[in-house]
């Protein structure tokens, strides 16, 4: 799978780093596999014909000849990475992949003498990194917009040729990751984790509780972020926002870092937030709450995929509220649970808004804002039976992924629900269910032809070891950073 790593401005500096040892040593035989030359010779097998500056002034001598400015960003580097459980191809093979993948990226298409120069280094079995600077040897730019895609579906012609493993058609959902320079900014600070992954968690969690734009900025700006609404000229209606935190400054500390909800998620745009608004409900739908998320992962099992993509939607926003509400034994879990399936929140595709199992899940949301009055009251049975009901839902979100052939979001479910599971362990309390465990099972849309996802049934009781004395919940988390990492170069998981 190709993955678009960082642009950059020195081509010399990201040689060294594919032909070096790598940050921990990572890096073996790194060669040349292919290259705008077939005869250009490799700086780490023939050093006395090549060395990696000569190279280095080769790939960039286009880019010095521009009769226009120099692009601010003139390297272009991609990585193209195998599964693990994939065979190991030989260079030729890798060799092949690179020149169809610069050519449908629109680098160098075949046969065009005038192409930008590249080339493809590998330095471990399983990836390779296509390197090209970004002019063309007719002095004119390439036109490379939409580049990803196009070499997403080569890929997809790659693995069925050599016999590799089909992975998930890119759909475009997945949350834009902290770069290099925001970890190194947050690690100058002292935070445990990017500035954007600290708003991303903060503005879902408000998104997932709001009853309408107001009541959302509001939780926002509660929530002790700085905001920034964007008002339609015409109209004068909110229809954007933007959000920072408070001491993360750029240009030497004279402007707020804004990030509008768009550039934290696929779906933290205005437009896609107000989808999930939900009205009110009353408290006598609270002590129902674990009833709906039940009725709501056996209408889940059976959704068509736009039905689905909508119920998933929703059952994202009830974790990232549960974990919000969670008590503080079981909250780190809870957290991470929710984190993971964010992925699975977001199927591809259209999706409708509509439904008996969105309106559960969103009530049972809304309900989960009073929770510590629930915890106090029903204690550690009353918390058990809301995860088994949550782990229940979200193995119901899996077995529909899978179904639909999406495997990045199933794989994203099943890890959620491991981690709810082990939260249920800490109530140390036995399972007190209305329900017996239940199977769930997956009716595919017609056109996707008969799934047999695995069972899924509740978790099991726990023998009580000592009297449980009830939990209580601690106050719920705002937006402290929480940890994180993130790939170093060449590292990110590609094909």
């Amino acid at each position: 799978m190709p993955k678009k790593a960082d642009s950059g401005d020195t081509t010399a500096g990201l040689l060294a780093y594919l032909f070096g040892p790598g940050d921990r040593d990572e890096h073996t035989d790194p060669h040349l596999v292919a290259a705008w030359d077939p005869a250009l010779p490799c700086p780490a097998r023939t050093p006395d014909r090549m060395t990696l500056s000569t190279l280095g002034q080769l790939l960039d001598a286009p880019v010095d000849a521009l009769r226009a400015p120099k692009p601010a960003e003139h390297v272009w580097h991609t990585s193209i990475r195998n599964a693990p459980t994939d065979r190991v191809l030989s260079d030729e093979e890798w060799a092949r992949v690179a020149a169809e993948m610069v050519h449908v990226a629109g680098i160098a298409p075949h046969g065009d003498v005038q192409a930008c120069r590249w080339v493809a280094v590998r330095h471990a079995p399983d990836h390779i990194h296509l390197v090209a600077t970004l002019a063309r040897q007719d002095g004119r730019r390439p036109r490379i917009r939409g580049d990803i895609p196009r070499m997403h579906t080569a890929a997809r012609a790659f693995e069925t040729a050599l016999g590799l493993s089909p992975m998930s058609p890119l759909d475009q959902t997945a949350s834009r990751a902290p770069v290099t320079g925001e970890k190194e900014k947050a690690t100058r600070r002292g935070l445990t984790e990017p500035a954007r992954a600290t708003l991303q968690r903060a503005v879902r969690e408000a998104a997932a509780l709001a009853t309408d734009t107001a009541d959302f900025l509001t939780r926002l700006r509660d929530a002790g972020l700085r905001v920034r609404e964007h008002h339609n000229p015409t109209t004068g209606t909110v229809d954007g926002y933007a959000v920072a935190l408070p001491g993360d400054r750029a240009d030497h500390g004279t402007r707020p870092v804004w990030f509008s909800g768009r550039t934290l998620a696929y779906d933290l745009s205005l437009p896609r937030i107000r989808e999930r608004f939900h009205p009110t409900i009353t408290r006598a739908d609270l002590t129902r709450a674990h009833t709906r998320i039940r009725e709501a992962a056996a209408l889940l099992a059976r959704a068509g995929r736009t039905q689905g993509a909508g119920d998933v939607a929703a059952l994202g926003d009830l974790l990232t509220v549960t974990a919000a509400v969670s008590p503080t034994t079981l909250r780190d879990q809870v957290q991470a649970a929710a984190t993971r399936f964010e992925q699975a929140s977001r199927a591809p595709g259209t999706r409708t808004l509509q439904g008996t199992a969105r309106t559960h899940f969103k009530a049972a949301t809304r309900a989960l804002e009073h929770a510590p009055r629930t915890a106090r009251a029903g204690g550690a049975p009353a918390v058990l039976n809301l995860l088994i009901a949550l782990i229940e839902a979200v193995e119901a979100a899996t077995a529909w992924h899978r179904a639909h052939d999406h495997h990045a979001q199933a794989t994203a479910a099943a890890q959620a629900a491991a981690l709810l599971r082990e939260a249920a362990t800490l109530t140390r309390a036995p399972a007190r269910t209305t329900t017996p465990p239940r199977t769930v099972r997956v009716t595919p849309t017609p056109a996707r032809g008969p799934a047999t996802p695995p069972p899924t049934t509740a978790v099991p009781p726990r023998p009580p070891t000592a009297p449980h004395p009830a939990l209580r919940p601690g106050p719920g988390p705002g937006p402290a950073p929480g940890p994180t990492a993130g790939p170093g170069p060449g590292s990110g998981r590609s094909r």
